[in-house]
């Protein structure tokens, strides 16, 4: 069904598009944490203004910080290829990152992924409830444990928690599961294996809590 336009004349859509444009302007300045003076720049999130499933993941990569966009490095190409197996396009769903910038070491002349520390993680905390109050998605998926605290408001064991189903306290379900990047890192051996589970997750999360069939 067509979403009515409010008084002024704009949709639900457009409103919440504008509110996410004024938000990533803020957040292009912000040095509320140390990241903000390493990185290249804020990698805020993308996707549908409405969008109904919010794939949150850790933070950006080195590709994603040089180029302005969440998961566009290995990672994304693999979350990628699992939505495509799907038929669920990316273009449906909103995604972003729990840390909005790069946290990283460098080794050499290569800079390397660092996990971010729960300050961090805190700091940035309202950005990401920011975004979830203006696109109001009916489901979160988290990648990872970063994602799944800062989802959460607690410590998520995501190897026990995978494919299950949490809430939080606006009641927003949240599907935790791995971040495609810890199936990178894994064996390569069991890779095929770890990706068709990841994927059997993903599944879950289409459907929906209580849902037999994907949602539509």
């Amino acid at each position: 069904m067509p979403k009515e336009p409010d008084a002024g004349g704009a949709g639900p859509d457009d409103k919440a598009a504008r509110a996410l444009a004024r938000l990533r302007r803020k957040a292009a300045t912000c040095r509320e944490c140390p990241l903000g003076e390493r990185a290249t720049q804020t990698v805020w999130g993308e996707g549908l203004p409405h969008a109904r499933w919010m794939f949150v993941g850790e933070q950006p990569g080195d590709r994603e910080d040089r180029e302005g966009h969440p998961f566009i490095g290995p990672a994304g190409k693999l979350l990628a290829q699992a939505l495509d197996e799907l038929g669920w396009p990316r273009e449906g769903i909103y995604v972003t990152n729990a840390v909005k910038h790069f946290k990283f070491e460098w080794r050499g002349k290569i800079r390397k992924h660092k996990t971010p520390a729960q300050l961090e993680i805190i700091a940035c905390h309202h950005w990401l409830e920011s975004e979830i109050a203006t696109v109001r998605p009916e489901v979160a998926v988290a990648l990872g444990g970063t994602a799944a605290r800062a989802l959460m408001g607690r410590a998520v064991k995501v190897m026990s928690e995978r494919g299950h189903w949490l809430q939080r306290e606006d009641g927003l379900p949240v599907l935790v599961t791995l971040h495609p990047a810890a199936l990178l890192r894994g064996d390569p051996a069991q890779r095929e294996a770890a990706v068709r589970a990841w994927v059997a997750d993903l599944r879950k999360a289409q459907r929906g809590p209580g849902r037999s069939k994907p949602a539509t």
